[in-house]
């Protein structure tokens, strides 16, 4: 969880709202914008938060609904089955730099923000800082973010996370994971091979203790 979203206010992000009738196209479009010229480098998604804290669950719920689309383009980690979290975020990054070349990295967390923004999802440029706003030292994740506002900051946060409504964080959930499989059907595949190729090589070095 990203508590305070104004970490990333100075830079550039574009924001959707989420029941948008075409919120979850123009995510598609707005990440294709980002990594189109990325075909070189593996896609990685990391949905980060726990299943144990309503608020702070949109990234887990994103994993999973990706998870069950079983996308051919993308690699994504983080489910309500396997949640990246405080805990274990370090050595989950590390996995992750083990298993893919030069990885191309979208953090995937929830924040809280103004009342006027809550159900906002926002894509920007850079890493999201998981544990900002609480003064947890935690690993930057990602080339860039998408961070979803599900409630109000400001006040008893913990609290306002653990209250947070499941409804609107489902909902929000489905709208990324729906932009993230449309840009998957559009992203191009012409070097998917290539990219498994060499990853599997790097895997037998290691192996073999090159």
């Amino acid at each position: 969880m990203n508590l305070k979203s104004s970490f990333f206010d100075r830079r550039a992000k574009v924001r959707f709202i989420h029941d948008d009738f075409h919120a979850a196209e123009n995510l598609a479009e707005e990440l294709l914008l980002n990594i189109s010229n990325e075909t070189s480098r593996p896609i990685v998604f990391i949905c980060i938060g726990t299943d144990r804290s309503t608020g702070d669950s949109l990234g887990p719920l994103v994993g999973s609904l990706l998870a069950e689309k079983n996308l051919q383009s993308f690699f994504v980690y983080g489910t309500l089955d396997e949640p990246i979290h405080a805990m274990n975020l370090a050595e989950k990054l590390k996995e992750i730099h083990t298993n893919h070349v030069d990885p191309y990295i979208i953090g995937i967390d929830a924040c809280l923000g103004r009342i006027k923004n809550v159900g906002v999802i926002q894509v920007g440029q850079g890493p999201v800082k998981p544990g900002a706003g609480v003064n947890k030292e935690l690993p930057a994740v990602g080339d860039i973010h998408i961070t979803g506002i599900v409630n109000v900051s400001g006040f008893m946060e913990f609290f306002v996370l653990q209250n947070t409504r499941l409804n609107l964080v489902m909902k929000m959930a489905k709208t990324i994971a729906g932009g993230i499989y449309q840009a998957s059907l559009l992203y191009p595949k012409q070097r998917l091979s290539e990219l498994n190729w060499m990853e599997d090589e790097q895997t037998n070095k290691r192996a073999n203790g090159n």
